[in-house]
């Protein structure tokens, strides 16, 4: 039997929700949409006359005795599996089930199937993956064929298919990146040149949705005809949508915390929405949702530019989509649905909150006081755990380092919960010292008395006053036009870092640093077949990146865009596990041009002003290419294949290109395409001293050695600039390298013992050697982790003396300071 792991929050969270949750033969999901008439001039939007859908359903397998199969219609705004409303099937034979359901024309439905008898199992796909949930778009009356793949307490076993296609804008023809495209139970992006690959779908009829993640474009669907071993192409025009100002009005209940904001938690992208599994199973991000403006008493409102024609699910919260977020006067989730008919200008939508509460339990006052060295621009948040730890939600500042947080719901089926406290969203990481992420946290009950907890934290994880830090004096050569003074970001890029960015991009900008490297990633879901793109919650939206990268430009910094994978285990057992068959290189190499394509259209469209490729992980695909001491078995013809994509990539972007070569690991097989390329990004972690006791002269003269010996002939090899990307834990014995990379980057590691002053003493020694080789052309330091400031064992210089050091160093390397 397959064990579950993967599903074990889901199944014991609806487990124990059931209560909650509505099974029905011919429910009509509970939206709260009645329209209200509006104060100002403009119409409110008025339902829309409904269309009876009939969903089709094959089975792998016969249920077992005592078994019910349900349509489970999910709610994204408060929690994939937190809010879903489940509808019993009916069989037509062992197999095949239907079900008719009505649904207001326009609406998108977001769905997919469990069986139960005691306990749900959900179905998964043919990798074995949970379903997050299917797409339907209702336009009129109409009939869905659906095939589940597998469920979760037992592994696939069918032919499969494929589906491929373009989308591409109806208006200009041009390709739409940063479509949803939803297809039997699976789901990917398509990247900048429209395209997508679905791999491993059952052989059969599928539906499929091409859905914008912010309204951009009106929702596409139509059906696919799935065959074993076959490509099914689904070559997509979608149509602009048109957007109008729409004025939400709403009123709040009496006992809404007067300083509490109100946000707006919705589907859209602009409303809080990351379309990814993030903690516990929710899918939006407090301070990613808009904030309304209070205009008099308990009347709040908010104007936004939403699409004509989108199904917007939406939700008044004073936390986020599921806690503290709005609920009937029997204590049920409402989502109300708002679908704007074309034809008018602005649109005015009153609303009223019945309640915050869901329970006859009172509401919990959350009061903390934190220390007084807390950096005055971090916001205090507050995590809860029922069954899991949730997304961390912003408290409210009352001054004098206190932090107020109430909360009114969900307490139904809630008995003791924990909470704890954290710095910007970053829990796990920057926590309280009571807390921290191998502790449990605080404990807390609902009971029918209101509470007032007062707490205190102490001290924060990873935080502490520091001294002045001591720059030791330097004669400083400024270098010429063109040099790299750099900070690169941490790759990883959580939904819950967009809200700091542009506070680390001034932080960064403080520096004196004119070059800051992003590192949006794609991700392998699926090694045989090869399942690499773009997915929502591990990386970047589209959007977070443009944004990003004008924030960056805004303030005349350059930004470089450098490219990661997000591998399911470390890099060389992944490669080591990966079929490496000559189908399995081809499909490599084509996924590896795409990422590349994708990422060269990224900069040019966003102005960035360098692309960096390469890296560790592709080092096993290079010509000659190694997993450890033995051959990749690369293809013979990987050099050619290599210069194809370089040249695709120079077709599609005009900027610098430069090749990120791992030192010293990859000085040993530097391709020769890299003198068709702009200048080589060193990633530099190698030791500098045999223990931690080196001092700052000694490491510096040990690097320049290395710097003399080893990357001088590369420089000279290539003709090409250097540019040193270094990345050192701040962390005792640091100047040994001992501390693997992966692990290095990764904040509040964990490991070892906390030395500030040792990476600091690192970077004083290579920038003093750098100082003296003029023929390197840059220094950027990585793994920078830009929400909070932390005090590890990281690499990231954050808050710390090392980068002083920086502050020291850039503006007089680029001639801004004597």
């Amino acid at each position: 039997m397959k064990l579950p792991s993967k599903v074990t929050f889901a199944l014991t969270l609806l487990g124990l929700l059931l209560s909650s949750c509505t099974f029905s033969l011919l429910d009509l999901p509970a939206f709260n949409s009645t329209p209200v008439p509006p104060t100002a001039p403009g119409p409110t939007p008025t339902p829309l006359p409904a269309a009876a859908v009939t969903f089709n359903v094959t089975l792998p397998s016969p249920l077992l005795p005592g078994e019910t199969l349900y349509l489970s219609v999910v709610d994204e705004v408060t929690g994939v599996s937190l809010n879903p409303i489940n509808h019993a099937m009916q069989a037509m034979d062992a197999t095949h089930y239907t079900l008719t359901l009505p649904f207001a024309i326009g609406t998108v439905l977001t769905y997919r199937y469990l069986r139960q008898a005691v306990l749900p199992v959900f179905e998964d796909d043919s990798s074995d993956r949970l379903v997050r949930y299917r797409m339907y778009y209702v336009a009129a009356p109409g009939i869905v064929q659906d095939v589940v793949s597998s469920w979760t307490d037992s592994p696939f076993s069918a032919p499969t298919g494929r589906v491929t296609g373009t989308v591409v804008n109806a208006a200009d023809g041009k390709p739409v990146p940063n479509i949803l495209i939803a297809i039997g139970g699976q789901q990917t992006l398509t990247d900048t040149t429209g395209s997508f690959i679905i791999e491993g779908l059952p052989a059969g009829t599928h539906n499929l949705v091409a859905y914008a993640l912010d309204g951009a474009y009106q929702t596409f669907q139509q059906g696919a005809i799935v065959v074993e071993g076959k490509t099914t192409p689904a070559n997509i025009s979608l149509t602009p949508s048109s957007f109008v100002n729409v004025t939400f009005t709403v009123t709040v209940p009496e006992d809404t915390v007067g300083n509490a904001p109100i946000r707006l938690a919705g589907n859209l992208s602009s409303l809080g929405n990351t379309f990814g599994d993030l903690n516990a199973g929710v899918s939006t991000v407090a301070s990613r949702m808009p904030v309304l403006s209070p205009v008099g008493g308990r009347v709040y409102t908010i104007t936004l530019s939403l699409p004509v024609g989108a199904d917007i699910r939406y939700k008044y919260t004073i936390g986020d989509g599921y806690w503290n977020a709005e609920h009937a006067p029997g204590g049920a989730f409402v989502l109300r649905q708002l679908i704007l008919p074309p034809g008018q200008p602005l649109y005015q939508v009153q609303d009223y909150v019945s309640t915050w509460q869901d329970s006859v339990s009172s509401p919990i006052l959350f009061e903390v006081t934190v220390p007084p060295e807390t950096p005055v621009s971090d916001i205090v948040s507050i995590q809860f755990n029922p069954y899991g730890w949730m997304e961390p939600i912003p408290m409210w500042p009352m001054g004098g380092n206190r932090w107020i947080y109430r909360l009114y719901s969900p307490f139904r089926g809630l008995n003791t919960f924990q909470y704890r406290y954290c710095r910007n969203d970053q829990c796990g990481v920057a926590d309280d010292v009571a807390t921290p992420s191998d502790r449990p946290g605080r404990l807390v009950t609902p009971a029918l008395a209101p509470q007032d907890l007062q707490d205190s934290v102490t001290a924060w994880k990873w935080y502490a006053s520091l001294p002045p830090t001591s720059l030791v004096g330097l004669p400083v050569a400024v270098r010429p036009v063109g040099f790299w003074a750099g900070v690169e970001f941490l790759p990883g890029s959580d939904p819950t870092w967009q809200a700091w960015m542009s506070n680390a991009i001034l932080n960064v900008q403080a520096l004196y640093s004119n070059w800051i490297v992003l590192t949006p990633s794609w991700t392998v879901s699926r090694t045989q077949p090869l399942v690499f793109a773009p997915l929502p919650g591990r990386g970047p939206l589209y959007a977070d990146l443009t944004r990003q990268v004008n924030g960056i430009r805004s303030l005349d910094l350059n930004a470089a865009i450098f490219p990661q994978a997000n591998l399911p285990i470390a890099t060389l057992d992944w490669w080591k596990n990966a079929p490496r068959d000559e189908a399995w290189w081809n499909a490599w190499f084509e996924r590896y041009q795409t990422f590349a394509i994708h990422h060269a259209d990224l900069a040019a469209q966003t102005g960035a002003s360098a692309l960096i490729l390469g890296g560790d992980w592709v080092m096993p695909a290079l010509p000659g290419g190694r997993i450890g001491a033995e051959s990749s078995g690369v293809p013979e013809n990987a050099s050619a294949r290599w210069t194809i994509i370089l040249q695709e990539v120079r077709a599609h972007y005009s900027g610098n290109v430069l090749w990120a070569v791992p030192y010293p690991d990859g000085m040993d097989n530097v391709p020769d395409f890299v003198s068709s390329l702009d200048g080589i990004y060193l990633l530099w972690y190698t030791p500098l001293a045999s223990s931690g006791s080196a001092s700052v002269d000694e490491m510096r003269t040990a690097a320049g050695v290395l710097l003399d010996t080893e990357v001088l002939p590369l420089q000279q090899a290539f003709n090409k600039p250097i540019i040193l990307a270094v990345a050192y834990p701040s962390a005792d014995g640091a100047a040994t390298a001992w501390m693997p990379l992966p692990l290095a980057l990764q904040p509040g590691n964990g490991q070892g013992t906390v030395d500030l002053q040792e990476q600091a003493d690192l970077y004083q020694a290579l920038l003093a050697a750098v100082n003296e080789r003029p023929w390197i052309g840059g220094f950027v330091s990585r793994g920078y982790y830009p929400p909070v400031v932390v005090h590890d064992t990281s690499a990231s210089v954050y808050g710390k003396p090392a980068a002083d050091v920086l502050w020291y160093w850039y503006p007089r390397f680029l001639g801004l300071t004597p």
